[in-house]
């Protein structure tokens, strides 16, 4: 019976969906700041708490995004997977958003998925189509100068939380049946404008 997890809080909504004995369930809840205090009563609202333990692997949203709501999601994905001894894989929010439009990045080529900050510039990352795979040219980072000091296409980033969590699972799926062995050690937020000097 197979049981999987996928959480996505990289924008104000929190979208999750559930893979369980093959079939699909998903959900979004616009939980803006109310974050911290709504994660976990919506995680249980579409698998139990006393259910966890039937887990077999999980994904989740790594960022850009909110400060406080990317990492919470992951510190609850880590958590997880490290107390039940099972897989986790994370995806960027703009690498989801590249699978989620291969077709128009197909006809593209190259482009800058971002998401502009106000006063601060646009954090943006480079995808591009290589043979079948969406590969990440150029990591999220911010550009204080915004989309100008960028060159060739660009996206503004448009999060879709419940679909991202349903192409999370199918991301998944495909590294399980890899065989990708899936160490939560390796699954870390992205905040490319962290308010927390780096050391």
């Amino acid at each position: 019976m197979s049981c999987a997890l996928a959480l996505h809080s990289c924008s104000d909504c929190f979208g999750l969906a559930l893979l369980e004995d093959g079939v699909v369930r998903s959900a979004e809840h616009p939980l803006g700041r109310e974050l911290s205090r709504g994660l976990l009563p919506a995680v249980e609202a579409l698998l139990p708490a006393a259910q966890w333990p039937r887990l077999q692997w999980l994904a989740v949203a790594t960022g850009p995004g909110g400060f406080t709501g990317t990492r919470l999601t992951v510190v609850l994905a880590r958590t997880l997977a490290q107390q039940l001894q099972i897989p986790l894989w994370g995806w960027g929010s703009f690498e989801l958003i590249a699978r989620r439009r291969v077709l128009d990045l197909a006809e593209q080529g190259p482009l800058w998925i971002g998401q502009t900050l106000p006063r601060r510039g646009v954090v943006a990352g480079r995808y591009a189509l290589v043979g079948e795979q969406v590969e990440e040219w150029d990591a999220p980072r911010l550009h204080p100068q915004g989309w100008e000091q960028m060159q060739g296409p660009c996206w503004e980033a448009e999060m879709c939380p419940e679909r991202d969590a349903q192409l999370l699972l199918q991301l998944g799926r495909e590294a399980q049946q890899a065989g990708s062995p899936g160490p939560w050690q390796l699954v870390l937020p992205q905040y490319p404008t962290s308010p927390v000097a780096a050391l």
